[in-house]
């Protein structure tokens, strides 16, 4: 007997819709892509086998319109809907949409996804069903919001109850920051999921972020033990893995009962996650957090540890198929960590980037690989963009997933961080020097990974090479360009680059390499040697073996590197063995530009302006904040460099404004 349904629709984008689509290909099943126009061009359009656009450019004119995506299904003959996670996954109005259509609805049951969508209702079912809470009160409307707070007391979380993603969430350390807070929340709740509703909850100290994977299907539920998420910024996940380095067989068996016996209070049918705050000072207590009834964009790490394909385990269980033998029975083989590779600039306060994404290429990575059994795949890469894909302002800025295995810990540690090390990332400014920074930090070595790590951890998003102490990054970027230069020569092609008959004065270049200081080169090849210095400083007995324009292999100093050079107009991307930088050839005789006025505050990234802080004529202080902007579905607060007054507002509030801007000058 065949499955109800034999073309699969994708309601979402990006790497999540890849990974449906892999999914789907390896049972044989046809696949529907549904795109806004801004993802009109899109790696998953092209890879499935229809598409059908919704038109518009932002979520709610096209991913979040429930008419639109049922009728792509009617049009293009699609008999099943799989929703990915984020966007219409734990709307329990779409499931219903979808069954009252007649379609097969690869996801729980409407009632678990509404019982579970309401963080206060679920904190209510969790309780009744004897899983332990955190304490925490619902805001009513009306409600008096401080005598709530005093009720639960500070510190404390503002949450948005629908939703997550870290979206609409706000810590409060005390009563004069309460107010804002909750505002904020409820906008940012309002934006993302269309539900200003928040509550509030007591805030654990440095606790652990722990989640099981469920799975359940007609005859049983099942857990499929748990991941570690506890490394996160603004309460989004940067890195998990599992097994948890804290999570021993005792307390993994009283885990995985508790979030049985959550996803059983609800019915839960198909794959979903229970997520928990644990005690990290090793009592063993931990909290119910909330249930996320839809697939995880961590779940790779728990396919790779227990050799099982969730994806597969969803499509199945939604054709009315029991779960696995794999699944009914798993075990643990290896440890597994992802991180979460973005487009933002963690040196800058990790402000989401927009542009192309020129290259991305992490050797030895294989796209979207899920493990047939155990340890067959060492590296993975879940990726939504490709070369030449355009990173907008409309959608998460999340580029890809990058997944190791290993027999154990510090070896998938060490071959994620070698593997970050050595990708060639061309023309976004990403978080990969963050992440292998955090890798080899010590804290992460030695597993204390409680929620509070990457506020506490100094010097994470400091850039992995400085190309003036070391300085072959930039003499390779001037030697690959000299190469090239000499290959394109309609003269004395015959000649090595750089050759003089009679000597002259030495060849020059500089680099921009961020906001910093210019990097100047000057090299010459001489009979007896080159002779190179780099920010003024010369270089140890160099010598040059070999000069390409892909490829520089230079010793100084009695150490020998070769550097991968890829130039795109003025930018030189080199790769080395410390990691990648990327360096902008100034030009020899730079023209004269408007220059902003002195205190000009502007938009670092496109994006609409929330709130003015301050009006003009305002006093402030440094780190006062003056813009709220919104952009890639967060809030971004953007402060005062210095303190002075507030001599001009130049955007209202609504206003759209592209990177650049000038939004306020201070004097």
């Amino acid at each position: 007997m065949g499955r109800p349904y034999e073309k699969v629709l994708v309601a979402n984008r990006g790497e999540i819709a890849r990974r449906v689509f892999a999914g789907c290909r390896a049972l044989g099943l046809a696949t529907v892509a549904v795109h806004s126009d801004a993802d009109a061009d899109a790696p998953f359009v092209a890879e499935a086998d229809e598409a059908v656009p919704l038109g518009g450019t932002t979520a709610a004119e096209s991913y979040l319109d429930v008419d639109k995506v049922i009728a792509a299904a009617e049009r293009t003959g699609a008999d099943a809907v799989h929703p990915g996670y984020g966007f219409l996954a734990e709307n329990a109005g779409f499931a219903e949409r979808v069954l009252a259509a007649g379609l097969t609805w690869i996801g729980p049951p409407p009632g678990a996804i509404e019982a579970m969508g309401s963080k206060v209702r679920a904190r209510a079912l969790m309780e009744e069903a004897g899983v332990p809470i955190v304490p925490g009160r619902e805001l009513a409307e009306g409600a008096d919001v401080a005598a709530a707070a005093g009720e639960v007391g500070y510190p404390l979380l503002v949450k948005a109850s629908a939703g997550g993603g870290g979206k609409g969430m706000r810590p409060v350390a005390g009563p004069g920051e309460l107010e804002s807070a909750v505002e904020g929340a409820r906008r940012e709740a309002e934006a993302a999921f269309g539900d200003p509703t928040v509550f509030l909850e007591r805030y654990l100290q440095k606790p652990r972020h722990i989640e099981i994977q469920v799975l359940a299907d007609a005859e049983r539920t099942v857990s499929l033990g748990e991941r570690e998420c506890s490394v996160q910024r603004r309460h989004q996940k940067v890195l998990e893995e599992a097994p948890s380095v804290a999570v021993g067989p005792d307390l993994r068996e009283r885990l995985g009962a508790a979030a049985v016996a959550a996803a059983e209070a609800v019915a839960y049918s198909g794959a979903g996650t229970v997520e928990f705050l644990l005690d990290a000072g090793g009592s063993g207590e931990f909290f119910f957090l909330e249930m996320n009834t839809r697939l995880q964009v961590e779940h790779p790490v728990t396919e790779m540890v227990l050799g099982l394909d969730l994806v597969a385990e969803q499509l199945r269980i939604a054709a009315g198929e029991p779960m696995s033998a794999r699944a009914r029975e798993p075990r643990i083989d290896g440890h597994a960590i992802e991180v979460r590779l973005y487009a933002e600039d963690a040196a800058a306060g990790f402000l989401p980037q927009t542009g192309t994404v020129e290259r991305i290429h992490v050797p030895g990575a294989e796209p979207f690989a899920v493990p047939a059994g155990h340890g067959r795949v060492g590296l993975r890469l879940d990726s939504g963009v490709e070369d030449g894909s355009v990173v907008g302002p409309a959608y998460d800025p999340m580029l890809a997933k990058v997944i190791a295995w290993a027999p154990d810990r510090d070896t998938a540690s060490a071959r994620l961080s070698k593997s970050l090390l050595e990708a060639e990332l061309d023309g976004l400014v990403t978080n990969r020097d963050f992440l292998v920074r955090l890798l080899r930090s010590e804290p992460y070595a030695a597993g204390a990974t409680d929620t509070g790590l990457l506020d506490r951890e100094q010097g994470l998003g400091d850039a992995l090479v400085d190309p003036v102490a070391e300085p072959g990054y930039a003499a390779a970027a001037a030697l690959a360009g000299m190469a090239e230069r000499r290959a394109g020569a309609r003269v004395l092609g015959f000649a090595p680059p750089g050759f003089r008959n009679n000597f002259s004065e030495p060849q020059h270049v500089s680099f921009a390499v961020g906001g910093g200081e210019p990097v100047a080169v000057d090299y010459s090849l001489r009979r007896g040697g080159p002779e190179i210095s780099v920010a003024g400083e010369a270089l140890d007995s160099p010598r040059v073996h070999a000069a390409t324009p892909g490829m520089v292999d230079l010793e100084a100093g009695g150490l020998r590197r070769r550097y991968r050079i890829r130039r795109s107009g003025g930018v030189h991307h080199v790769n080395g063995p410390l990691g990648q930088v990327s360096l902008r050839e100034l030009p020899r005789y730079p023209g004269s530009g408007e220059s902003l006025a002195e205190g000009a505050l502007v938009a670092p990234m496109p994006g609409k302006v929330i709130k003015l802080a301050v009006a003009a004529g305002a006093e402030v202080e440094a780190g006062d904040v003056v813009v709220v902007l919104e952009a890639m579905k967060m809030e971004h607060e953007l402060t005062a460099p210095s303190a002075g007054t507030v001599s001009a507002v130049a955007v209202g509030e609504g206003d759209q404004v592209d990177a650049g801007t000038p939004l306020a000058v201070i004097d």
